[in-house]
């Protein structure tokens, strides 16, 4: 059985940052409404100035870019278990190589905690999301993009397609590669948070990706082939699954003038004291403290 953690494929796909810069210009490119996602998340952050903000699983420093350009006063941490994913990132001097189960530092050291779309490749998320809250200030917060279980539908029915029609004939139902974030979705994330913090806000952001093309849509789930390939029966190979694909995706083309993948990301924000909860939380102390008898 293939996991979303496997270490090998997770050294292929990751090994650089080619695979994942490929598919967040995509996103940004082909993405209706055009919308600045990193800088969306960080709007869901009550920044007040002077934080020290901690990015797990930074990469090449998508969201670094916007916090340096947008924000004042902001002490950022990147890490990442990947050196290729961090060679191209601008915050050089505040990068550290590390696991996110095992965060290399003190309890109570950062306001805010970012972990956006990586916690799907973690094999223990319960226990990275305590090692989360060691490392958060009591009044921090945690933030986490990802996907719902119900984004790009479109593609996992193409691979569903083109694995059935390849495989042997009394294996047709043989399950279709699963998308990689469904390890830890909107829907499910909101729950393994739920159990760690006070309370945890969910904002979605409905998108379209429209291709007027085949070669970006082909480009993109290639993107995902060291992930991807693993999921297949023996008897299908990968690229006779993208034949397949490209002459679907060619026809969806031809005949409508596009081909239309509904998308659904978002963003779970999680804390005990702070941000979204710190008025509420303060007025039930408040209430707390005025019926406790003297």
């Amino acid at each position: 059985m293939f996991h979303n953690h496997d270490p090998e494929a997770l050294r292929r796909e990751y090994g650089s940052d080619r695979n994942l810069r490929l598919r967040q210009e995509t996103h940004e490119q082909y993405s209706v409404p055009r919308i600045d996602f990193p800088g969306w998340v960080l709007e869901h952050i009550g920044w007040r100035g002077g934080e020290r903000v901690l990015d797990v699983g930074a990469g090449h420093g998508i969201y670094y870019e916007r916090i340096h350009n947008q924000l004042i006063d902001v002490h950022y941490v990147g890490l990442d278990t990947s050196p290729g994913m961090l060679e191209k990132h601008g915050a050089s001097g505040n990068l550290l190589l590390g696991d996110a189960q095992c965060l290399p530092f003190q309890p109570a050291s950062f306001d805010v905690v970012m972990a956006n779309h990586m916690l799907y490749h973690v094999p223990d998320v319960e226990h990275t999301i305590r090692e989360f809250r060691r490392v958060l200030k009591p009044d921090g917060i945690v933030v986490t993009a990802t996907n719902s279980v119900q984004s790009m539908p479109e593609f996992n029915t193409l691979f569903r397609r083109a694995v059935m029609l390849l495989s042997e004939p009394g294996n047709i139902y043989t399950q279709s590669p699963m998308p990689v974030h469904n390890a830890y979705a909107l829907e499910n994330g909101a729950r393994l948070l739920a159990r760690q913090f006070y309370a945890v806000v969910r904002y979605d952001l409905p998108q379209v990706l429209s291709f007027d093309r085949v070669e970006p849509v082909i480009a993109y789930i290639e993107s995902w082939r060291p992930l991807r390939e693993p999921q297949l029966p023996a008897e299908v190979l990968w690229e006779d699954v993208m034949l397949v694909i490209r002459e679907q995706i060619d026809r969806v083309i031809t005949h409508f003038g596009k081909l239309a993948v509904n998308k659904l990301s978002g963003v779970l924000v999680a804390s005990d004291y702070g941000g979204f909860i710190q008025a509420f939380r303060q007025r039930e102390q408040r209430s707390t403290n005025h019926h406790t008898p003297g």
